[in-house]
């Protein structure tokens, strides 16, 4: 089995969490700024238990090999990509000590705990199957993004954003996650119990990634 196989296991879901409205309104420029101010708080907060969680991916691997792939993502969380992301928030007016102030939203709690639990309950490969939605699914974000007539960038206040999930480094640094998923689950067969469960984690993430871009425009 392979991460396409998952997709297209939760092919309506995936398709809600790509094109949802928050992500339209972002590629408009109409989001309202107060929704994006609230999603960039509790995204710093997801981030840090998203690193927590390939902290405990390289806990759960069984040798060297598997440790070293997951390294580079959590180097990255721990050492550029939160830093970055207070300063983008900074940009926005937000500051780290405010934010970690803040109460996480529901939907933030219960993706990220969500995310701990499969590395704890299972192995390697459950816990990718409820890391990869992210990774893969911001990278599918920013392809879509790109496509003409699904976003305007001229004075667009999300234009960094956007090129950011668009850009050659994070689509890379997703597929380099999503390969190495794909390799951990190989040799498992979809419609076995055990394919049946990473199904299962693959379409739980997804569903709390809409709820994740639906709590900031609830917002609006």
């Amino acid at each position: 089995m392979n991460h396409q196989q998952l997709i297209a296991g939760c092919q309506q879901q995936w398709d809600a969490y790509i094109t949802h409205d928050f992500v339209r309104q972002l590629g408009a420029g109409s989001l309202a700024k107060e929704s994006f101010r609230h999603y960039l708080q509790q995204d710093y907060l997801y981030l840090i238990h998203y690193a927590r969680a390939f902290a405990l991916a390289v806990f759960k691997s069984e040798n060297p090999a598997q440790m070293r792939a997951s390294m580079p993502s959590l180097n990255a969380l721990v050492q550029d990509e939160i830093a970055l992301h207070i300063e983008y928030c900074q940009s926005w007016g937000l500051d780290e000590a405010a934010i970690l102030a803040l109460e996480e939203g529901v939907a933030t709690i219960a993706y990220t705990r969500y995310l701990i639990d499969a590395g704890v309950q299972g192995d390697l490969s459950d816990l990718y199957a409820a890391l990869v939605p992210c990774a893969l699914g911001y990278a599918h974000v920013g392809q879509w993004l790109s496509k003409e007539g699904n976003s305007q960038l001229t004075d667009n206040p999300y234009a960094n954003w956007i090129a950011m999930y668009a850009g050659e480094d994070y689509q890379r640094a997703a597929y380099a996650s999503t390969e190495f998923f794909d390799q951990l689950i190989a040799d498992i067969d979809i419609d076995s119990p055990r394919g049946q469960r990473l199904q299962q984690h693959f379409s739980t993430a997804t569903r709390m990634e809409i709820a994740f871009w639906q709590q900031g425009l609830d917002l609006s």
